[in-house]
């Protein structure tokens, strides 16, 4: 006000709700780790930039009055604490061995430094081996914790996804052997892409960047997600979000059989290779399609609906044959070689799944097919692939009937465990007899897309 000087000052509107931290700003000489002279208070924000990118954004406020920078901390502090959902504490695990080995490298690159910065505290466990944060999650205090944080590919994800829900049932009780009707997650899990495909990071966030992910957690965007149940009719395989059977899980199966080949060739080779080898799976699918509940129908719509509720069990549908791939998917599954997804007829949250079944055709058109997700087309505009939404699906290997039955059933299974692969989410779990899948709504909540923008995001994805 003392300046006889007129400035011209563009002003500049900060949400709150877009600022995740707020610092004393101070002026130290080299060396010197305490104390300092105030200069005023640094905002840092949250910032939207295209490609669904978040970064970080520094706003440095000016003031040499200590009683007024105080002041301002104080209120900002207390008004950012306001926020719900914003984590203080988080479980993370880093799994060194994903991808080119850069888990670790991104973690306390540019992970971290942001968890500091936003006052958040960890406790950081660098995964050994397979299982390894299985392990942890059914031991570790999560009471301790705001949510669970998993940097690598979606195979460790999944794993921290499954070890979550896990510890979830056992928590409230229930028989992990066989799970109906599963408890939720009790914390969300944060996903940070450090893979090759990452999945479920695509989904979530529209595009592979570690900084975005972060940020997403920092901020305490919440999304739920639908979960998948794994299961024979005897036990509880795992929790899960998609699924391959056929060429996708015997890809993943010849990838792991090379690991000592680098991760792009690895998985180039396999993915040739297969496709060189092209060949059906015999085997029986049963399934339920989704059921619509229609509001205000019509007595004759209704007793229509009661008989059907009586006789459920003839809603099934059975399909028998030589399948070259089946998928199960309850997300989209986005990634930057399937820009409208895997499963793009699906969503995050409606509680279905999309199931995919692609029948015996010739190695050509099977390649225009899978070239066909790459691109805009509809990947499933052939003869041979059949779509359907569904929230169970029964998928049996076909054995040979007649009077060498029993003998037949023995070899199979004997053999089966090399014969059936799955690919879980990125993960190979191998599994002879009949594999149930159930779809079970917004089981678990992710760090990710803000509920504001789920309408929006999802209308994209439809356009898209």
């Amino acid at each position: 006000g003392d300046s006889s000087v007129a400035l011209q000052a563009q002003e500049e509107i900060i949400e709150m709700k877009d600022v995740f931290s707020v610092k004393l700003k101070l002026r130290r000489f080299a060396g010197q780790k305490k104390g300092g002279t105030l200069l005023g208070i640094t905002v840092f924000k949250c910032l939207h930039k295209e490609e669904n990118k978040l970064t970080d954004c520094a706003i440095h406020l000016n003031n040499l009055s200590e009683d007024h920078c105080q002041s301002w901390f104080r209120h900002l502090k207390e008004i950012l604490n306001g926020f719900q959902n914003r984590p203080k504490s988080l479980k993370v695990f880093v799994n060194p061995s994903s991808h080119k080995r850069e888990a670790t490298h991104v973690y306390y690159e540019k992970v971290a430094p942001l968890f500091e910065l936003a006052d958040i505290k960890t406790d950081v466990t660098v995964t050994e081996y397979e299982g390894h944060a299985l392990s942890v999650l059914k031991e570790c205090e999560l009471e301790a914790f705001d949510g669970v944080v998993c940097v690598g590919g979606d195979g460790s994800v999944s794993e921290v996804a499954h070890g979550l829900l896990l510890r979830a049932q056992i928590d409230a009780g229930k028989d992990t052997d066989y799970v109906s009707k599963p408890v939720r997650a009790p914390v969300p899990l944060g996903v940070i892409p450090a893979g090759t495909t990452n999945i479920l990071a695509h989904t979530l966030y529209g595009i592979k960047h570690a900084v975005t992910a972060t940020l997403h957690i920092v901020m305490g965007h919440l999304q739920a997600v639908d979960v998948c149940t794994f299961s024979t009719p005897s036990k509880l395989l795992r929790f899960g979000f998609s699924a391959m059977f056929g060429f996708g899980a015997r890809t993943l199966a010849l990838a792991e059989k090379h690991r000592w080949m680098p991760s792009s060739q690895r998985k180039d080779f396999a993915f040739i290779k297969t496709l060189a080898d092209l060949k059906p799976e015999e085997c029986e699918l049963s399934f339920l399609p989704l059921q619509i509940p229609q509001e205000d129908c019509q007595e004759k719509d209704r007793k229509k609906k009661e008989r059907s509720k009586k006789g459920s069990k003839d809603q099934w549908q059975k399909i028998q044959g030589h399948f070259l791939n089946v998928s199960i998917m309850a997300i989209p599954c986005l990634c930057s070689m399937a820009p409208r997804g895997l499963a793009p007829n699906t969503r995050l949250n409606n509680g279905s799944m999309a199931l995919i079944v692609v029948q015996n055709t010739s190695r050509t058109e099977f390649i225009k097919h899978l070239k066909r997700y790459t691109s805009v087309e509809n990947q499933f505009n052939f003869p041979f692939v059949e779509t359907y939404t569904v929230q169970e699906v029964k998928v049996q290997p076909r054995l040979k009937s007649g009077p060498d039955a029993k003998e037949n059933m023995c070899l199979n299974a004997a053999s089966a465990e090399g014969n059936y692969p799955w690919n879980i989410d990125g993960d190979l779990m191998k599994e002879a007899s009949e594999v149930h899948v159930r779809v079970h709504p917004q089981l678990i909540d992710l760090y990710g897309v803000n509920t504001d923008d789920l309408e929006s995001s999802q209308a994209t994805c439809n356009c898209i």
